[in-house]
């Protein structure tokens, strides 16, 4: 509509122009010719006066038809635009109608509002409940939302948006609050541009905003307490270890567990167990301020952040209270049941200046107190002092022990179960301590995540992973070796994964050579970081496993999402299969789950023939284990696997 109305007013520009024009080239040839012209014509002096006056009245008499045409033709065609804009209006409102959907219609000008009768029946209005204003419509809205959709309107209108698209809350006639999304489109003066009239339709989306709720209660809250679940947890403790930093304030952090839960899920089962939970939950609310908050982390695990928490006494008085009330007995159906607590305290920055030390510090706290018979609390301090000075240690031995390249990649071969063929392995760290001799990855990796020093270890590892596989692909040219990624080097900012990929590229290996294996946990951890790296993997054609599958809380739609090429089964479950039994059972469901997602299978932990067969019946493609190998030093594994 706008092109046509361009078009339509450059043709009155143009006769506007025309007209001038000649009305400029007759008016100077009457200035400059028509004196001479009567003169000549009428030679007498009184009579060329008499003929003067009426040489005057021609020329106002010509302009004046000159302009009776120019106005008549631009009100006829002004006529013709509000006839179709009018005709446009209406085939508007009969479609919008049409849509079951509310329509208003805003007069610009006269500032009046029609609301239709649709429009009424959603909200529950009388055709005379309402005055015909925008600030009728206005009163209605969600104070939250005022400002926004005002401001929608405004921009919409002044062009600073070109598609009118609001959502907010209007008031029903009982009272109750409806989500509505408001588009419309307004309605230009043809001729000057400006807005006349906007008209648009109110759409009901309250189920719709229902179900984005619950979506993001079912992310974020405990289905069994209504407690903020692991995730939301993460995010507000690291919230309020930002706010602590800027007001130079500490946090508390409360790591509690609920003394032999375990035997009450045994005796009276695990519905009887989940009730007791939510009242405990209750319990915990009751027991802390406003401020804090308090979350269940899993099982029978909660914790709970104090905030503004300057005071050891005011922590003792929570604690304390926390332990009396869950010390009450509960009833459940009837029952008395009774249990106990135990909590552990850890405070920021002193305890932990990163969430998992933090966390680690209440829990190691908690487990003291539960050494000491439960029902009690205790502070992660320098009482531990035997563990802390022993991790002391182990953290510069672990920064020398990178300096002096005292580390050394093993490599356990994964094979084809099939065809017994071996064309991958995992690449496996070890640390030979000049003193300690071989020191378990169980050991040390955990404190190299903490420190942070298992980037540069990490960044080593695949570098020593990516040249010998370079080498292997001599022997065999689709070799793969899978290298494991901690998730604190998926959140450190150095983006090693750019390296990596760059890395391959100048040895002239494409991404295919490598694995990269992930743990479960770092699906749920879903920020731009994470993805980004995965996504800069896939790209390279770097293949991805889930390594430990089963025992972490990973869902379908989380390995959909993220193109998984690879679940290895954790040896948890492999090392106890038998024919008929639970392990078999949830082996080769992951199998067939896997297969169908379009993912290999890898297990884990394969020590005997009869696991090998087993798991080879069920479908699995690929085994690893001590029955094939122990993980072996480079030079072994290609004396071994190579040498023929």
């Amino acid at each position: 509509m706008k092109s046509l109305l361009s078009k339509k007013l450059a043709k009155i520009d143009v006769m506007v122009f025309r007209v001038v024009l000649i009305y400029l080239v007759f008016g100077m040839g009457w200035i400059f010719f028509s004196d001479s012209i009567l003169a000549i014509i009428i030679p007498d002096p009184k009579k060329f006066t008499e003929y003067s006056i009426f040489k005057g009245w021609a020329f106002i008499g010509f302009t004046a038809i000159l302009l009776f045409f120019l106005m008549r033709k631009t009100f006829n065609q002004h006529a013709v635009f509000q006839s179709s804009l009018q005709t446009s209006e209406e085939r508007w409102k009969f479609a919008l109608e049409g849509s079951g959907d509310g329509v208003w219609d805003w007069d610009l000008e006269t500032n009046q509002v029609f609301r239709s009768a649709r429009w009424r029946e959603i909200y529950g209005y009388d055709e005379n409940d309402l005055e015909p204003t925008p600030q009728a419509g206005r009163q209605l809205m969600h104070p939250d939302d005022l400002e926004q959709a005002v401001k929608e309107i405004e921009d919409y209108l002044q062009g600073r948006t070109e598609v009118y698209h609001s959502e907010f809350r209007l008031k029903c006639k009982d009272g109750s609050w409806k989500w509505t999304l408001s588009r419309g489109k307004v309605f230009r003066d043809p001729l000057t541009g400006k807005a006349v009239r906007k008209i648009g339709i109110h759409t009901d989306i309250s189920s719709r905003k229902q179900t984005e709720a619950e979506i993001v209660r079912l992310a974020h809250y405990d289905p069994v307490t209504g407690l903020p679940n692991r995730v939301l947890f993460i995010d507000r403790l690291n919230q309020a270890i930002k706010k602590s930093n800027r007001a130079h304030q500490t946090v508390t952090v409360l790591f509690l567990d609920l003394d032999k839960f375990k035997e009450v899920n045994d005796t009276l089962g695990h519905d009887k167990g989940d009730l007791l939970l939510k009242e405990a939950a209750q319990r915990l609310l009751g027991s802390v301020r406003e401020m804090d908050t308090v979350a269940r982390l899993g099982g029978d695990e909660f914790t709970v952040i104090l905030n503004d928490s300057e005071s050891e006494k005011v922590t003792e008085r929570i604690a304390q209270n926390i332990l009396e009330t869950l010390a009450e007995p509960f009833e459940i159906d009837g029952e008395s049941v009774y249990i106990t607590a135990s909590i552990g305290i850890s405070i920021y920055p002193d305890d932990g200046i990163a969430i998992e030390a933090l966390l680690k510090s209440a829990d190691q706290a908690m487990y003291a107190a539960k050494e000491i018979g439960g029902n009690c609390y205790h502070y992660f301090t320098q009482g531990m002092q035997a563990d802390a000075l022993k991790r002391k240690q182990l953290i510069t031995d672990l920064r020398q022990a990178t300096k002096d390249n005292q580390f050394e990649v093993f490599y356990q071969p994964i094979v084809a179960l099939a065809s017994n063929r071996i064309y991958k392995a995992e690449a496996l760290i070890r640390w030979h301590h000049p003193e300690r001799g071989v020191v378990s990855p169980l050991e040390f990796i955990s404190v190299a995540e903490d420190t942070g020093l298992i980037n540069e270890i990490g960044d080593w590892v695949f570098k020593q992973t990516a040249n010998q596989v370079l080498s292997w692909r001599a022997f065999e040219p689709d070799f793969q070796i899978s290298v494991n990624k901690s998730p604190v080097q998926f959140r450190s900012a150095n983006q090693s994964c750019v390296t990596w990929a760059a890395y391959l590229g100048s040895l002239g290996l494409n991404g295919s050579s490598i694995i990269v294996e992930i743990t479960e946990g770092l699906l749920l951890d879903a920020r731009d970081v994470v993805v980004e790296q995965l996504e800069v993997f896939r790209n390279a054609g770097i293949e991805i496993a889930i390594d430990d599958f089963g025992t972490g809380y990973s869902s379908l739609a989380y390995l959909r999402k993220f193109s998984i090429d690879y679940v290895k089964i954790d040896r948890s479950f492999t090392s106890n299969i038998k024919p008929g039994s639970s392990d078999m059972a949830l082996c080769e469901a992951i199998i067939v789950m896997a297969h169908k997602l379009g993912m290999k299978v890898i297990a884990e932990g394969i020590e005997t023939i009869a696991q090998r067969d087993l798991l080879l019946e069920a479908g699995c493609d690929y085994g690893q284990g001590y029955w094939f190998s122990k993980p072996l030093p480079a030079r072994q594994f290609e004396a071994m696997f190579f040498s023929g």
